[in-house]
Order: C-alpha cells, then sequence, then structure tokens
C-alpha cells in the first residue's frame, strides 16, 4: 500500500470520517454519506490527480467519480464488484476488506439508487450525468 493510501486509511480509522483524501501533506475529509463529499470535491475545482482516497463504502457511482477526480488508489471496507471492475479498467489501485454484489439502500431492502443510476454504463462522464440525475431527483422526493 502506498503512503498516502496508508495515511487515508489511518484517518479515516482513527476518525469519524465517512471518505480521506491524502495526497503528500494534502488532505481532505468529509463526514457527508454516500457521493456527496465526492461531487463536492469535483465541483470545487481542486486538482486531486494523484490523490488516494479512504472510503467506508464504493460502489460503482463512486468508483466514477474516484476517476473523474483523477484518484490513483482507494480503500473501502465494503466495495461492489462493478466498482472493483470500473476501478481497474481505469488503472485506479483499489485495496478492500468485503466485496459485494451491490450496495444496499440505506433502508436496507434493495439496492442503492446511486448504484442503479450507473448500471450498464461504462463512460465516466455519462456516469456523472446520472448520478446528478438521480441526486436531483431524490433530494425532490426528500
Amino acid at each position: 500500500m502506498n503512503y498516502d493510501l496508508t495515511n487515508a486509511v489511518e484517518i479515516l480509522n482513527k476518525e469519524n470520517y465517512t471518505c480521506v483524501l491524502c495526497c503528500g501533506d494534502d488532505k481532505y475529509t468529509s463526514s457527508k454519506r454516500g457521493v456527496k463529499p465526492l461531487i463536492d470535491w469535483l465541483e470545487s475545482g481542486i486538482d486531486f490527480n494523484g490523490f488516494s482516497a479512504a472510503d467506508k463504502v464504493v460502489g460503482n457511482a463512486a468508483a466514477f467519480l474516484y476517476v473523474l477526480l483523477g484518484i490513483k488508489a482507494v480503500y473501502a471496507p465494503v466495495i461492489s464488484e462493478a466498482a472493483i471492475h470500473t476501478l481497474k479498467e481505469n488503472g485506479v489501485e483499489i485495496q478492500y476488506d468485503l466485496a459485494v454484489e451491490y450496495i444496499v439502500n440505506r433502508s436496507g431492502d434493495g439496492n442503492c439508487p446511486m448504484e442503479e443510476s450507473v448500471k450498464g454504463i461504462s463512460d465516466p462522464e455519462k456516469a456523472l450525468c446520472a448520478i446528478r440525475k438521480k441526486l436531483k431527483e431524490l433530494m425532490n422526493i426528500g
């Protein structure tokens, strides 16, 4: 495991964050759930190319966002099989504890809506459009 990834994992495990990005002395953390921190970072204009990430749960939507952010390595205690495929296809190093068929929604009774939103998509830009559309739908519901 590279230094940045090791550092991100340590911070994720010690603190109450959902997601940590590290590159050298630069660290970004979030306690937001789902793909929200990744969308925020993508929209921030910060160059995350070459960063490593530790994330509590990585589904395929998150995997596409990591690719768009230029993340070089990702660790997750839980990751979906589709996310593994997306990250590998895009040259991202992956470390994980448990691979699952799909990420479960917060109610525990079905697929994560973000994971569903990118089903059958292989292009990260198209995935981003689908994720934004689904987030907008979910915000209008809730």
